[in-house]
């Protein structure tokens, strides 16, 4: 059976939620928390491009923001191979996103992150 749009919604709500997180963790100047919630954005992120592009986007922010040049040499090049990177199936699952992970190397997914991901997968066949 097909319910349709039950779960692509909660993936993308999930996204929106822990890039909401990020921000109010940085206002209050908690930078790990805000730093985390992006590395999850990220994972929710990969299966579509323009989310994928927009949470390199915000990590290259935050990556400006606290002056980590790192962090911003790495995201601009994951900000240029994110879209081909969805577009060709080709994104390592669970990859966190950040500069100091391979752009390459997948990664175990989160126990919750992995019930969103499985379900939107479902929905789309």
């Amino acid at each position: 059976m097909n319910n349709a749009g039950s779960n692509g919604p909660s993936l993308t709500a999930a996204w929106a939620q822990e890039r909401h997180a990020s921000t109010a963790a940085f206002h209050r100047q908690d930078l790990s928390t805000a730093w985390t919630h992006l590395e999850r954005a990220h994972i929710l992120s990969q299966p579509t491009a323009g989310r994928h592009v927009r949470t390199h986007l915000a990590m290259l922010r935050f990556a400006i923001r606290t002056r980590r040049c790192s962090e911003i040499a790495g995201q601009l090049f994951r900000t240029a191979i994110a879209a081909p990177g969805t577009w060709s199936g080709r994104y390592p699952l669970g990859n966190t996103g950040g500069a100091n992970v391979s752009a390459f190397a997948a990664m175990t997914v989160p126990t919750d992150l992995q019930r969103l991901l499985e379900a939107d997968f479902e929905e789309a066949l």
